[in-house]
């Protein structure tokens, strides 16, 4: 059996670790509460048995409140989701903006090059002037504010404004499609909709008002009283609309903040648990699950992980690529409350080229840089060495997320930006709007590993039958045993709780499963993932991540664009069988060898079994506008079922390059005894 954690070894050493503000941060538990915590481990350990810990990081982040809370832990409306710091009064845009004066809060930057710097007391003041429009359009507590907007200033203002009020919140990227956007909308009923009318993303000028034509004639039947038209992302000059197209109760950006009456910024003092942020699955295999999660819970994770995990403070540059369909983007908000600067950026990674990219990231004096394996692959696929292109003297972390990073990309980017850098590979997602999973920078970090649990989560290793086996080594579903602040308050309609149970809590009653398969290193105490638990590899009845081929597969990353390896099983097939779909990079050729070595490569380097029974070219590989690769629709189209493209996949006309695998022998590339034939590996 292959060994998962062959390529566990040292990549990176803290040079002082007691040093670190997780230290710290232990050092004052021990001295609070009278222990002896001796290092991480210890203190993760004491984070999930005693609930008084999110006492402590209260404490230790400095929450902004105006009434404290009771206790720290009591039952909620669901018997899984407990209310946390009942009595609490808060306000979520209050402790972001806790921090004023003239240093820089954000950066607002744009593909074309525009650079606009905006500080503290900036962005105070046009949150002001949105909340008082706002109020002025008749919002309140609990009511609803939706946008389909870029990663700008006016997201984040808009976001804070909403959260000022009380109001919940929920945005999505301008690339999201009519029906993907009202399959959203529509569940949520917004007050107020802000739109964006024109937008520039890969040198390409993009006219939305079609779209938002029709999203707001659907909209304003269930009860949008305003539709707020922000000027293009391209010009920043206000779009004429034609005299044919309607958009009801629709106004410009400048005239909505205009109906404001100039009032102060005041903020709503609500319950810790009171909902803000309204997120959404991906729902590229079924609708889109409507997530609600409490501003509270939203704000404490992310200050544990600004604090502790990136280190930040106001010398820090905090720079998430993220759009604002992604929960990435929720997380980056955060950071503010650390006084760091943050940069939100409008437009594509890969235009005009990386190399701009890069040096945009070094030239910004980025200290924290997040992104995604898939940008990663795209650097060492072009054989770009980030250290001849720029300095990034000022680099200290960098946060990749949103898919496996495999063991040979995590080695490449450690070499690839230099031995200092903290590299990070994190695990959570939009369920919790946090992480399950984590960095932890007084610990080392090990090739192919997620470095540590995260304070307060209590993470486990189940086998089908519910035992923990994370001591064994062995490949099994990660889940969570114990509550914490970010969980899901419901989804939206589910009244009864149904639909929250059997999304998280039916496989393991009273258990959260996150839907990932992986394993723990019994050794580093450090995780890797091997692919989500519904598109793990079973051919013969042997459990495998699709990340043990990929890993495999980035020796071949100068043929290679990209891959996708997935199950197939038919109604009418015993057995399972893996296939591996190849995208080649522009000139060169899928061929017979080129089969062979990766058959051999996967061979040796994992088993017999892993061996893939096909290989095939395949023009595009389908991905969500988040950039994570879509492999369970994949599979379930391969085996049989015919399925309708969400608004949330990038290129949906990929996925129907794959309904012709499904009757490999109609065909006549599969004889009869399932083998593939010599024509057909050409």
């Amino acid at each position: 059996m292959t060994d998962l954690f062959e390529h566990s070894r040292i990549i990176w050493r803290p040079t002082q670790p007691q040093f670190t503000p997780v230290e710290s941060f232990r050092r004052i538990i021990n001295h609070k509460r009278g222990l002896q915590l001796k290092d991480f481990h210890d203190l993760h350990r004491y984070s999930v048995e005693d609930y008084g810990f999110w006492e402590d990081l209260w404490d230790y982040c400095g929450v902004v409140y105006s009434v404290p809370h009771e206790k720290v832990i009591t039952e909620g409306r669901f018997k899984e989701i407990p209310t946390w710091f009942p009595g609490a009064r808060l306000n979520y845009a209050e402790n972001i903006l806790r921090h004023d004066g003239d240093a820089i809060a954000v950066t607002a930057a744009r593909e074309s090059g525009e650079v606009s710097d905006y500080s503290y007391r900036q962005l105070r003041h046009m949150v002001r002037d949105m909340a008082a429009a706002m109020r002025a359009n008749g919002l309140q507590v609990g009511d609803r504010v939706a946008a389909v907007v870029t990663n700008h200033i006016s997201a984040l203002t808009i976001a804070l404004a909403t959260a000022s009020v009380g109001a919940s919140f929920s945005s999505t990227a301008p690339d999201m499609g009519t029906q993907g956007i009202l399959d959203r909308y529509t569940q949520i009923k917004p007050k107020l909709f802000f739109a964006e009318t024109e937008v520039f993303y890969a040198g390409k000028t993009t006219n939305l008002v079609g779209r938002v034509s029709e999203v707001t004639q659907k909209l304003c039947r269930m009860g949008m009283e305003r539709a707020i038209l922000l000027p293009s992302s391209k010009t920043g000059k206000d779009l004429a609309i034609p005299k044919d197209v309607k958009i009801p109760n629709g106004m410009t950006l400048s005239a909505f903040l205009a109906t404001g009456d100039g009032r102060p910024l005041t903020f709503e003092q609500l319950p810790f648990s009171h909902p803000f942020y309204i997120l959404f699955s991906s729902g590229t295999t079924g609708p889109p699950k409507c997530i609600i999660h409490s501003a509270g819970g939203v704000l404490l994770q992310g200050m544990k992980d600004s604090l502790l995990t990136y280190q930040h403070d106001r010398n820090d540059t905090h720079f998430q690529y993220t759009t604002t369909g992604w929960m990435m983007w929720n997380a980056m908000i955060v950071n503010l409350s650390s006084a760091c600067r943050i940069i939100c950026y409008d437009g594509s990674p890969f235009h005009p080229d990386l190399r701009t990219f890069l040096r945009f990231i070094s030239d910004q004096r980025v200290t924290y840089f997040g992104t995604s394996p898939r940008w990663m692959a795209e650097l060492r696929g072009q054989g770009i060495k980030p250290l001849e292109v720029a300095s990034f003297d000022s680099l200290k972390n960098m946060f990749i997320t949103g898919a496996v990073l495999t063991p040979p990309m995590f080695e490449w980017t450690q070499q690839a930006f230099g031995p200092d850098v903290h590299l990070i590979s994190g695990s959570g997602g939009t369920d919790i709007c946090a992480g399950f999973v984590s960095g932890a920078p007084s610990l080392p970090v090990h090739a192919g590993e997620l470095q540590a649990k995260s304070l307060g989560m209590k993470v486990q290793v189940f086998d089908y039958e519910g035992n923990n086996i994370e001591d064994s080594g062995q490949p099994g579903e990660l889940v969570c045993v114990r509550p914490h602040p970010s969980l899901p308050l419901g989804f939206w309609g589910d009244d009864s709780g149904e639909k929250l149970r059997a999304a998280y809590f039916e496989m393991f009653p009273g258990v959260w499963r996150q839907g990932d398969f992986v394993a723990k290193n019994p050794k580093t105490q450090g995780f890797i993932f091997l692919g989500r638990s519904d598109g793990v590899l079973n051919p013969s009845g042997v459990r495998m991540g699709s990340a043990e081929i990929y890993s495999v597969l980035e020796a071949f990353s100068t043929e290679l664009e990209d891959s996708l390896c997935v199950g197939q099983r038919r109604p009418e097939d015993k057995d399972e069988r893996v296939i591996l779909f190849l995208k080649m990079r522009s000139g060169h050729k899928f061929t017979d060898e080129l089969v062979e070595h990766i058959r051999k490569a996967i061979r040796e380097a994992r088993s017999p079994r892993h061996v893939p029974a096909f290989i095939f070219p395949v023009e595009d590989i389908p991905y969500t506008v988040n950039g994570k690769k879509i492999e369970i629709a994949v599979k379930q189209i391969v085996s049989g079922s015919t399925l309708k493209p969400s608004g949330t996949v990038a290129n949906p006309e990929s996925l129907k390059l794959y309904y012709k695998f499904r009757h490999l022998e109609d065909l006549d590339l599969v004889d009869g005894r399932g083998k593939l034939k010599e024509k057909a590996k050409l």
